[in-house]
């Protein structure tokens, strides 16, 4: 059964330093965003095998700028655009009820969810979720955290990780969760707050990743991110 694509891109360019969408700023030194993480993202996504849905969530009044770059990709492709929130609870919550027909049809197995801040997500990574998702319920990535320190400088002991995205996890648990969600009115900080809320028996597993996979946050990562590319 083929998995569903949910692709975050409801986010600002406050704390980038920028007017503008942080994923919609070039990463290759021109003024053109078809070099952007929104474009890199949703261009890795579209090669993802197995997939029957895409879903592109967007920052209310970003939709021309983003159909503008996200058309040429599309060939043949559909892909659904639909405005976020406030949250990023609001703008999972819209995906899921795009994909709420298929999900109850029992069409969609898996969704996996990512932000397009980090545009060097690879395809084995997403391959490498959705698998451990269907087989365990829930998979995200994480990578080690080292050099890490208290306030008073003392070594922090201990295999740390940092969680990345795309998370995966059986379409019709996420369904049901956000679905008794939004009937209380939760607002989770991320998808596993919402799954560890409503469903705390879902096994969800990490799966190895890298520091390599970071997010445009500061403008110091767009710099490592360009570089990267370059």
């Amino acid at each position: 059964m083929p998995a569903a694509l949910v692709l975050l891109a409801a986010g600002s360019g406050t704390r980038v330093g920028a007017a503008t969408n942080k994923v919609l700023l070039p990463l290759d030194g021109s003024d053109d965003p078809a070099s952007s993480a929104l474009v890199l993202s949703l261009r890795t996504a579209l090669e993802v095998p197995d997939v029957r849905r895409v879903v592109l969530v967007v920052r209310s009044g970003d939709e021309e700028a983003v159909a503008t770059v996200a058309q040429p990709l599309l060939g043949e492709r559909e892909v659904a655009m639909v405005a976020g929130g406030a949250t990023r609870h609001a703008s999972e919550q819209a995906a899921l009820a795009v994909l709420r027909a298929d999900i109850e049809a029992g069409m969609i197995d898996v969704v996996a969810i990512h932000d397009t801040a980090r545009p060097l997500a690879g395809l084995e990574l997403y391959g490498a979720v959705i698998e451990a998702a269907r087989e365990h319920g829930g998979a995200i990535p994480a990578a080690p955290l080292t050099h890490l320190s208290t306030r008073d400088l003392r070594p922090v002991e201990g295999a740390l990780v940092g969680v990345q995205t795309p998370q995966a996890f059986k379409a019709a648990t996420l369904l049901a969760a956000y679905t008794r969600a939004a009937a209380d009115g939760f607002d989770g900080t991320d998808t596993g707050a919402v799954l560890e809320r409503y469903d705390p028996d879902v096994r969800i597993v990490a799966v190895p990743s890298t520091p390599l996979n970071l997010k445009v946050t500061f403008a110091d990562d767009l710099q490592a991110v360009k570089a990267l590319l370059a």
